[in-house]
């Protein structure tokens, strides 16, 4: 019985064994299916919480990556272009928009291939006509004069178009052929020379080295200024030489949401910097500190200190103008992070009355100082300020009514004393018509308003 009882006894173990087995043949032996790629954003930025791991209650923030460098220079790729013929289109603006090292290749091939091209040409006519064969022959007349092979030939095309004119190889009158391809020659110079001077020319006049000295503060404030919050930064302009109708323009860049759940990323905001007022119009001799009133339609109205340190954005600012020595528009940007705006500080003055001058501090120029500041938001603040003059309001309100009451009182007071002495007057038998004009006068008038 204990012999036929063990087995029985054993068989669920071993049934159990050899389930663990079966698993762990069926994990090795099925490849796993592939999941579908999701996207790098998602992947970083969406942890997954098990069992085994816990997420940290604060997270250090990755440094994030700027939409617009501090110089202006704009971190945007664009990559999968596949109209590339669009490029070919504005070939001007293409050859002005590349780097100085390309456009001077560009510039060099161009001239030469065009050379090589036209002297290609002319030793091909000498070539046909026989001039090579007969270079030592006095009587024969060729298409050029002293033109005996390729490198005169491609000489005589760079004469030919840069005009020089040495007067060593000459075209004949004999040669319809060179005269047809002289008239060529010489047009198609005139549109190279004027296409890539042209070019050269716009490169070398392109204001962007004039905005290099215009400066932003390196970072933007919040504080209080006539009693509401405003945003500010600093723009400075180092040269004596003026931007003309300089004008000045703000964007908030920052990802949204809309109601329907789209979402927008790198969403632009408009930030008003005066332009309902004519403020964005700068005269910039000085620097100049640009103010953002931060009210309902502001859209730092609902951010509060607290908040500010939360949200992830981007202000970029745009100066925009004309330079003055050379008339062309010129453009210079910079931008602030979130990291970037000091709450509750206030930029320190730079400029000073000096002997029949003023004096700009240029050491001072980024410089800040903290104030007083409230760290609620600007709408808080706003009712904060609208129920505190309420209130002195109805102070002074009630003051008037307590005065007037008072006063009232008192009328009531003397009106009620003249109406007892002429009743007692009355009692003691004295009639009114006995007092004198003046008295009867008063006591007339008091009837009179009474009534």
């Amino acid at each position: 019985m204990s012999g036929a009882t063990l087995p029985l006894m054993l068989s669920p173990t071993m049934a159990g064994d050899s389930r663990i087995f079966m698993n762990q043949d069926m994990e090795i032996g099925v490849t796993p299916r592939e999941h579908k790629k999701i996207p790098k954003q998602v992947r970083d930025d969406v942890p997954i919480a098990t069992d085994r791991t816990r997420l940290l209650a604060a997270e250090i923030k990755k440094p994030r990556q700027r939409y617009m460098e501090k110089s202006g220079k704009c971190n945007v790729h664009h990559g999968n272009v596949q109209e590339t013929y669009r490029y070919l289109s504005d070939l001007f603006t293409t050859l002005v928009d590349l780097k100085w090292r390309f456009n001077l290749l560009v510039f060099t091939m161009v001239y030469t291939i065009t050379w090589l091209f036209f002297g290609f040409i002319w030793w091909l006519i000498a070539y046909i006509r026989g001039d090579l064969d007969h270079a030592e022959d006095e009587d024969w007349i060729p298409c050029v004069d002293n033109l005996s092979g390729f490198v005169s030939a491609f000489l005589f095309s760079i004469e030919t178009e840069t005009t020089i004119g040495y007067g060593h190889r000459v075209i004949t009158e004999k040669c319809p052929e060179g005269i047809i391809l002289l008239l060529v020659q010489a047009i198609l110079g005139s549109i190279v020379n004027a296409f890539m001077v042209g070019c050269m020319f716009v490169k070398i006049s392109q204001p962007k080295k004039r905005a290099e000295t215009l400066m932003f503060s390196n970072n933007a404030v919040i504080s209080i200024r006539d009693e509401k919050l405003c945003l500010m930064f600093r723009v400075g302009d180092l040269r004596n030489s003026h931007i003309v109708e300089a004008s000045i323009r703000a964007k908030l860049i920052k990802s949204k949401q809309t109601k329907e759940g789209e979402f927008i990323p790198l969403n632009q905001t408009d930030i008003n910097v005066g332009f309902d007022t004519g403020d964005d119009r700068l005269f910039l001799v000085s620097p100049l500190i640009i103010s953002h009133e931060i009210n309902e339609k502001s859209p730092f109205w609902e951010m509060s200190r607290a908040q500010l340190e939360k949200e992830e954005f981007e202000i970029v600012v745009i100066l925009e103008g004309m330079v003055e020595a050379t008339g062309m528009t010129c453009q210079a940007r910079s931008s602030y992070m979130d990291k970037e705006v000091l709450w509750g500080h206030r930029f320190t003055p730079v400029l000073t009355l000096e002997k029949d001058f003023y004096e700009v501090d240029y050491n001072s120029f980024h410089s800040t100082y903290e104030t007083n500041t409230p760290e609620c938001c600007a709408k808080e603040l706003s009712e904060s300020f609208r129920e505190g003059h309420l209130l002195s309001h109805l102070s002074s309100a009630n003051l008037l009514g307590g005065e007037e009451s008072e006063k009232s009182k008192e009328e009531e007071g003397e009106e009620e004393g003249v109406v007892q002495e002429k009743d007692g007057s009355k009692e003691e038998g004295q009639e009114p018509a006995e007092l004198n004009g003046a008295n009867g006068m008063a006591g007339e008038l008091k009837g009179s308003m009474s009534l």
